[in-house]
């Protein structure tokens, strides 16, 4: 993650000093949209997001012609199956992927799925899936392993946000996306796009059919997803969570493991809170605690 860094005598505007703003947005304001994203998604703002949070839901307010905040806020508090939660989530979820991102994972994963018993199928689940590069670099990776482009592997991938899913769903990319990769990999997974598609490319139709997307708020009661999973990537995700939320999760991600099922998570996370549940194998790399 990037870290901005400020002079320490200066000090960071609170959401009421900004006079020029299209709509008033108070600290009161910020702290009801604190509070309700992390009842709804278990999301924990730091102080720093204000402006961020004004951005994206300033887009909001012009979408449904409410003229300020605290309109905007009471009609989604008055009604918890207002179809605007959907928006407002999606609105501040943060979105950042690429193509093959912490790259060590993808051998280990690779070289793990060879122990599976003849015969079984591979089950991968991507619990955050964003615009699907993940998920897809998942499932190059089984092809690469399996030397095949229908490999016994299901791959599900999952999100809180509706709007991203659809985004991977189709799997077409802008050529820039695609850099991290090498041009062998890009030629054999990808189909690029001619005349009003040219600089967009699109993942092969083979990809596509291992993987099933859905959607899931990670803070359900309950998942859908039966497993056991071969291995499970959550990656850059928890540190959105306060180490409780996070400790809930895991509770549900270890009984949808194999028993020596592996959990990928992301470089900056630390999980010493769980070592009654996950052990450090690896770098980012965890197993279930065999009890």
């Amino acid at each position: 993650m990037m870290h901005e860094h400020k002079a320490p005598s200066l000090r960071a505007p609170q959401p009421s000093e900004h006079n020029s703003r299209e709509y008033a947005f108070s600290a009161r304001d910020f702290e009801c949209i604190k509070k309700m994203i992390y009842a709804r998604a278990g999301i924990a703002l730091a102080e720093n997001r204000q402006e961020m949070v004004y951005t994206r839901l300033s887009r909001r307010l012009r979408a449904t012609g409410l003229k300020n905040f605290s309109d905007y806020l009471e009609q989604l508090e008055r009604d918890s199956e207002d179809v605007e939660w959907e928006s407002f989530v999606n609105a501040l979820t943060t979105n950042l992927t690429a193509f093959f991102r912490e790259t060590h994972h993808f051998p280990i994963l690779a070289e793990h799925v060879k122990t599976r018993q003849p015969g079984q199928t591979v089950k991968l689940w991507c619990s955050a899936a964003s615009t699907g590069e993940e998920a897809y670099s998942m499932a190059m990776t089984m092809v690469e392993t399996f030397g095949s482009l229908k490999p016994p592997v299901r791959i599900l991938a999952t999100d809180i946000d509706t709007e991203v899913l659809a985004a991977a769903r189709e799997g077409v990319y802008s050529l820039d996306r695609l850099e991290s990769m090498s041009p062998e990999r890009i030629r054999r997974f990808f189909l690029k796009g001619k005349n009003h598609t040219s600089g967009y490319a699109r993942v092969r139709q083979e990809l596509r059919d291992m993987i099933t997307f859905r959607q899931l708020n990670l803070l359900d009661a309950r998942w859908p997803m039966h497993g056991p999973f071969n291995a499970i990537f959550c990656r850059n995700v928890m540190i959105y969570f306060d180490k409780p939320t996070q400790y809930q999760i895991l509770q549900k991600f270890v009984p949808l493991l194999n028993r020596d099922g592996l959990l990928f998570m992301g470089h900056s996370e630390v999980f010493q809170h769980a070592s009654d549940l996950i052990k450090l194998i690896d770098r980012t790399v965890y197993k279930p605690v065999i009890k």
